[in-house]
């Protein structure tokens, strides 16, 4: 899949699968807003917005209004990729969410999720 497939698809497909993933393993919807508003600077009124508008990925993180600036704290694989070392700005914001989605499925505290 090229990169501006992934970049075109809307997030309002990605966030249901997000949310799933992490029911499936005893994780709230509201614990993936929380990461979501960490990340990204949204808040419920804004995240509701995008997900109606259906916007694409790369809309979602161009009008984000602030990434959070301990980012750069997150580090591991997601999908065979260091997210630390992807050089494209947007996919490593995406690959973050990735990230940081995976980790609280996998039962890591939200605080330690969110590097408080």
């Amino acid at each position: 899949m090229s990169n501006s497939k992934i970049f075109k698809t809307h997030f309002a497909t990605i966030y249901p699968l997000y949310i799933q993933k992490v029911e499936k393993k005893g994780r709230t919807k509201k614990e993936v807003d929380a990461i979501i508003f960490w990340l990204t600077g949204y808040d419920q009124e804004t995240l509701q917005q995008h997900l109606a508008e259906e916007s694409d990925l790369e809309t979602f993180f161009e009008q984000a209004p602030a990434i959070n600036p301990n980012v750069s704290k997150i580090k591991g694989v997601i999908c065979g990729y260091r997210v630390e070392e992807i050089e494209d700005e947007l996919m490593q914001k995406i690959r973050y969410l990735d990230k940081l989605v995976d980790e609280l499925a996998r039962g890591k505290a939200l605080e330690k999720i969110l590097r408080k």
